[in-house]
């Protein structure tokens, strides 16, 4: 018998299984590994005792697939997957992708737009009312609340509402899932299951609970901005586990109900859950199209902690996994490591040992076990709070014990790190290890603008953090004797971003030698800080107008710029910098982004930028050069932001 859990009706027989207690819905392709959600859910309702059978990208233009297991005893499960349907489908700029790689074969096209939408009214239109639908997963969690769409440009309610569903499991949903199943077991209708933590339900406003933060409702966040930006603040200052109230938000005759989040798992659950007997691996049936592409990251790599203190305003984690930091033991992390280097396949390389942050192993600080965390406040940015507990030393154990593992020849890190937060630490033993066994020839660091206005847009550190760690990274290079290079992640067109600010972007990539082969136009994804200040123009915290960069046009010049040396960008960047008022920076001179038009002279109406509006070069050699020779650049080819 196949280990995998029944994906046909066939196999759900062999396993004795009459009518199945869940039925499991994705938008992905069935892939039981870990860092799947579906993947998890399903393994541990089976650890509980439950039976869950899988269907994995529906037909939904037919009912064959959704009724081939029959009504499931207790509920269906639907997810769109592990990242929103609608990124999945389309780029920032609202144009059909033409892979998937959750997909077999990495073809696109498998799932429905808003798949969790669709699926659900799928269901309901082939069983009614009676049988309970259960939604979870990313693009549920984040789109709980009224929320900005940007592909139809427009305030949708709560996903609750357009999907029909009866309840919703916002961030990571073990806990919750366990006491949903059991309440359904012991034959609570699902409409009373109404206390479980991490859970959404629609109620009426009489049978609204008291003592909830209540949100302007989605009738206000349609016609009023401001009024959306304030929901988001309330959304983000409870969302903690500590104090955490619930939230209510009216649709309309309804009104929606957020639990507060749910406890996260201890660390003796948290090891436990990587015990599951996972296959580690796509299911067989993908073989003949060529597996699926997303395994490969992933297969050899390790998650060793959850949740992210970091708190970028961009990032989805905060509204999901939460920024309370959770760990797996060094015994599990080690286990696992070992298990790999048993499979046919293991070449002796980890690539990652990471998770959301690779080198958070620690919560941010003690208060805020006892407290939660700061309301507004961001523990990195824009400089590290005084209460910031700093120390890598048991990530560095880590690494040290997996390095010894026989079969083990490199352990990398692939997984973003925070240098504001190794800058932070006085001992700078990790630091040394880091550039001498775990980096694959490039490290990934995201510092994401160089203007600081747009980076405390951004909730990120101000740029002379990434310049004091860029210069010390090639100082230690240099003196191991090694050539490794940092491949900055950078963003485009983020809320705060003017043309100037691009401008002085594309001056610092030029001074610095850095050359992005690809770059990440800012993308407004469903419920973040950022988003919020896309679709209002107003920053959620203060109330102030911030400029965003909205027309195509523009979008696309500020990314141009950030490849000012391309010369199909040539004829972009020219107009860009009539229009801001910088043709200096057109031309010949050292100083210029880009040539004059041929037999055209620019007119230098300015000095090239100096002072404070000028990037220094901290190192005096170009980041992506040649460490033991300044003077020859060897540029790497950065990679896109996922």
């Amino acid at each position: 018998m196949s280990g995998f859990l029944p994906v046909t009706p066939e196999e759900m027989r062999e396993r004795g299984i009459s009518q199945p207690d869940f039925v499991y819905i994705t938008g992905d392709a069935y892939v039981d590994h870990p860092s799947f959600g579906v993947a998890i859910i399903s393994r541990v309702l089976e650890s509980h005792g439950y039976s869950v059978v899988i269907v994995s990208q529906p037909d939904w233009k037919t009912d064959t697939d959704f009724t081939k297991f029959g009504r499931p005893r207790l509920a269906f499960l639907v997810t769109g997957g592990n990242i929103d349907s609608m990124v999945a489908h389309y780029t920032s700029a609202k144009k059909k992708r033409s892979d998937d790689a959750y997909s077999p074969g990495n073809k696109a096209g498998r799932r429905p737009d808003r798949a969790v939408t669709v699926y659900c009214k799928k269901i309901r239109a082939l069983y009614g009312k009676e049988v309970p639908i259960l939604i979870g997963g990313l693009e549920a969690s984040l789109r709980r609340f009224a929320h900005y769409d940007y592909w139809a440009d427009k305030v949708f309610p709560s996903v609750l509402v357009d999907s029909d569903a009866d309840l919703l499991s916002f961030g990571m949903g073990e806990h919750s899932m366990i006491e949903i199943a059991d309440a359904l077991n012991a034959g609570v209708p699902v409409t009373e299951i109404t206390e479980v933590r991490g859970t959404c339900y629609l109620t009426t406003p009489d049978k609204t609970p008291f003592g909830s933060a209540e949100c302007p409702s989605y009738q206000q966040c349609c016609e009023n901005k401001e009024a959306y930006a304030r929901a988001t603040r309330i959304q983000y200052d409870q969302q903690d586990e500590v104090y955490g109230k619930r939230i209510i938000q009216r649709h309309g005759d309804k009104m929606l109900v957020q639990n507060p989040p749910a406890h996260s798992l201890t660390q003796e659950e948290f090891d436990a859950l990587y015990k599951l007997p996972f296959m580690r691996t796509y299911h067989p049936m993908y073989e003949a199209e060529g597996g699926v592409p997303a395994i490969k990251e992933v297969r050899f790599s390790i998650t060793h902690n959850r949740g992210c203190f970091g708190f970028c305003n961009f990032c989805s984690i905060a509204l999901h996994q939460g920024r309370r930091m959770t760990m797996r033991s060094e015994e599990s992390v080690l286990e696992e490591a070992r298990l790999l280097t048993t499979f046919p396949d293991f070449k002796g390389y980890l690539h990652d040992v990471g998770g959301p942050t690779a080198n958070f192993r620690h919560p941010s600080c003690e208060k805020q076990l006892k407290h939660g965390l700061c309301k507004g406040k961001k523990c990195l940015a824009p400089e590290p709070c005084k209460n910031l507990t700093v120390d890598h030393k048991d990530y560095l154990h880590l690494l040290r014990k997996l390095r010894a593992i026989p079969k083990i020849k490199r352990v990398f890190i692939r997984s973003g790190i925070r240098y504001d937060y190794l800058l932070a630490d006085k001992d700078e033993e990790f630091f040394r290890e880091l550039v001498r066994f775990h980096v694959s020839g490039q490290l990934k660091v995201a510092p994401e603008h160089c203007a600081n206005n747009v980076l405390d847009a951004m909730g990120k550190p101000h740029i002379e953090a990434y310049k004091k760690f860029q210069k010390r990274f090639y100082e230690l290079t240099k003196s191991m004797n090694m050539e490794q290079y940092l491949v900055p992640y950078l963003m485009s067109s983020h809320p705060g971003s003017t043309m100037r600010d691009a401008i002085t972007l594309a001056c610092f990539l030029k001074e610095e030698g850095i050359h992005p082969e690809q770059v990440q136009d800012f993308y407004p994804t469903p419920g973040t800080i950022s988003t919020c200040m896309f679709y209002t123009g107003l920053d959620p915290y203060t109330l102030k107008p911030i400029y965003v960069p909205r027309s195509p046009k523009e979008k696309a010049e500020q990314r141009a710029l950030l490849q000012y040396y391309k010369p199909e960008n040539y004829p972009a960047i020219r107009a860009a910098l009539r229009k801001a008022g910088r043709p200096d920076l057109i031309g010949s001179g050292a100083h210029c982004l880009v040539p004059a038009e041929a037999g055209k002279t620019p007119q230098n109406t300015r000095k090239p930028m100096q002072g404070k509006n000028r990037p220094s070069n901290t190192n005096g050699r170009p980041a992506h050069g040649n460490p033991h020779n300044p003077k020859k650049p060897l540029p790497p080819k950065g990679k896109k932001k996922p």
